[in-house]
Protein backbone atom coordinates (compact mmCIF):
# COMPACT_ATOMS: atom_id res chain seq x y z
CA UNK A 1 0.00 0.00 0.00
CA UNK A 2 1.25 3.41 -0.94
CA UNK A 3 0.15 5.72 1.89
CA UNK A 4 0.35 8.70 -0.48
CA UNK A 5 -2.48 7.26 -2.59
CA UNK A 6 -6.17 6.79 -1.87
CA UNK A 7 -7.63 3.34 -1.29
CA UNK A 8 -9.20 3.71 -4.74
CA UNK A 9 -5.81 4.25 -6.36
CA UNK A 10 -4.15 1.53 -4.27
CA UNK A 11 -6.81 -0.90 -5.51
CA UNK A 12 -6.00 0.02 -9.12
CA UNK A 13 -8.56 2.74 -9.78
CA UNK A 14 -11.57 2.01 -11.96
CA UNK A 15 -10.26 -1.34 -13.16
CA UNK A 16 -9.39 -2.53 -9.67
CA UNK A 17 -12.69 -1.51 -8.08
CA UNK A 18 -14.65 -3.08 -10.94
CA UNK A 19 -12.69 -6.32 -10.51
CA UNK A 20 -13.43 -6.26 -6.79
CA UNK A 21 -17.16 -5.83 -7.39
CA UNK A 22 -17.09 -8.62 -9.99
CA UNK A 23 -15.40 -10.94 -7.48
CA UNK A 24 -17.69 -9.90 -4.63
CA UNK A 25 -21.19 -10.44 -6.00
CA UNK A 26 -20.90 -14.12 -6.96
CA UNK A 27 -19.97 -14.71 -3.30
CA UNK A 28 -22.99 -12.70 -2.16
CA UNK A 29 -25.29 -14.63 -4.48
CA UNK A 30 -24.06 -17.93 -3.01
CA UNK A 31 -24.31 -16.80 0.61
CA UNK A 32 -27.52 -18.09 2.27
CA UNK A 33 -27.79 -15.03 4.53
CA UNK A 34 -27.21 -12.45 1.80
CA UNK A 35 -28.65 -13.88 -1.40
CA UNK A 36 -32.31 -13.39 -0.37
CA UNK A 37 -31.70 -9.64 -0.05
CA UNK A 38 -30.69 -9.19 -3.68
CA UNK A 39 -32.64 -9.24 -6.94
CA UNK A 40 -32.11 -11.97 -9.52
CA UNK A 41 -30.70 -9.38 -11.95
CA UNK A 42 -27.70 -8.31 -9.92
CA UNK A 43 -26.08 -6.09 -12.61
CA UNK A 44 -27.74 -2.80 -11.52
CA UNK A 45 -26.74 -3.50 -7.92
CA UNK A 46 -23.18 -4.16 -9.03
CA UNK A 47 -23.02 -0.88 -10.90
CA UNK A 48 -24.28 1.06 -7.88
CA UNK A 49 -21.77 -0.75 -5.66
CA UNK A 50 -18.97 0.11 -8.07
CA UNK A 51 -20.03 3.77 -8.00
CA UNK A 52 -20.34 3.84 -4.23
CA UNK A 53 -17.05 2.06 -3.54
CA UNK A 54 -15.21 4.29 -6.00
CA UNK A 55 -16.41 7.32 -4.06
CA UNK A 56 -16.02 5.74 -0.60
CA UNK A 57 -12.45 4.72 -1.38
CA UNK A 58 -11.43 8.23 -2.45
CA UNK A 59 -12.04 8.04 -6.18
CA UNK A 60 -14.48 10.06 -8.28
CA UNK A 61 -17.85 10.90 -6.64
CA UNK A 62 -19.79 8.73 -9.08
CA UNK A 63 -22.55 7.71 -6.68
CA UNK A 64 -23.30 11.25 -5.50
CA UNK A 65 -23.29 12.55 -9.06
CA UNK A 66 -25.86 9.94 -10.10
CA UNK A 67 -28.01 9.57 -6.97
CA UNK A 68 -27.23 12.42 -4.58
CA UNK A 69 -25.80 12.01 -1.09
CA UNK A 70 -25.22 8.31 -0.40
CA UNK A 71 -27.29 8.16 2.83
CA UNK A 72 -26.50 4.45 2.80
CA UNK A 73 -28.13 3.57 6.12
CA UNK A 74 -31.42 5.11 4.97
CA UNK A 75 -31.14 3.34 1.59
CA UNK A 76 -30.76 0.00 3.38
CA UNK A 77 -33.57 0.41 5.94
CA UNK A 78 -36.02 -1.63 3.82
CA UNK A 79 -33.77 -4.68 4.17
CA UNK A 80 -33.46 -6.70 7.40
CA UNK A 81 -29.76 -6.32 8.13
CA UNK A 82 -28.49 -8.24 11.14
CA UNK A 83 -25.02 -8.43 12.66
CA UNK A 84 -24.77 -11.90 11.09
CA UNK A 85 -25.50 -10.43 7.67
CA UNK A 86 -22.95 -7.66 8.20
CA UNK A 87 -20.40 -10.33 9.15
CA UNK A 88 -21.30 -12.36 6.04
CA UNK A 89 -21.00 -9.26 3.85
CA UNK A 90 -17.53 -8.55 5.22
CA UNK A 91 -16.54 -12.20 4.78
CA UNK A 92 -17.61 -12.06 1.12
CA UNK A 93 -15.66 -8.84 0.67
CA UNK A 94 -12.58 -10.34 2.32
CA UNK A 95 -12.75 -13.27 -0.09
CA UNK A 96 -13.16 -10.93 -3.04
CA UNK A 97 -10.19 -8.82 -1.95
CA UNK A 98 -8.07 -11.96 -1.73
CA UNK A 99 -9.32 -13.18 -5.11
CA UNK A 100 -8.29 -9.97 -6.87
CA UNK A 101 -4.85 -10.14 -5.26
CA UNK A 102 -5.05 -7.56 -2.50
CA UNK A 103 -2.33 -8.53 -0.06
CA UNK A 104 -2.00 -8.04 3.67
CA UNK A 105 -1.89 -5.68 5.49
CA UNK A 106 -3.82 -3.64 2.92
CA UNK A 107 -6.63 -6.23 2.75
CA UNK A 108 -7.24 -5.91 6.50
CA UNK A 109 -7.07 -2.12 6.24
CA UNK A 110 -9.78 -2.10 3.55
CA UNK A 111 -11.98 -4.49 5.55
CA UNK A 112 -11.60 -2.33 8.65
CA UNK A 113 -12.59 0.72 6.62
CA UNK A 114 -15.70 -1.14 5.39
CA UNK A 115 -16.64 -2.59 8.78
CA UNK A 116 -17.89 0.75 10.12
CA UNK A 117 -20.54 1.14 7.42
CA UNK A 118 -21.35 -2.59 7.41
CA UNK A 119 -22.27 -2.54 11.10
CA UNK A 120 -23.86 0.91 10.87
CA UNK A 121 -26.45 -0.59 8.48
CA UNK A 122 -27.61 -3.14 11.08
CA UNK A 123 -31.29 -2.47 11.69
CA UNK A 124 -32.68 -5.84 12.81
CA UNK A 125 -31.90 -8.00 15.86
CA UNK A 126 -30.14 -11.29 15.08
Amino acid sequence: MNSNLSIYDNLGGEEGVRALVEAFYPRVQKNPLLAPLFPEDIRPVMEKQYMFLSQFFGGPPLFSEAYGHPMMRARHMNFPITVERADAWLECMGGALAEVGVEEPFRTFVLERLSGPAYHFVNTPG
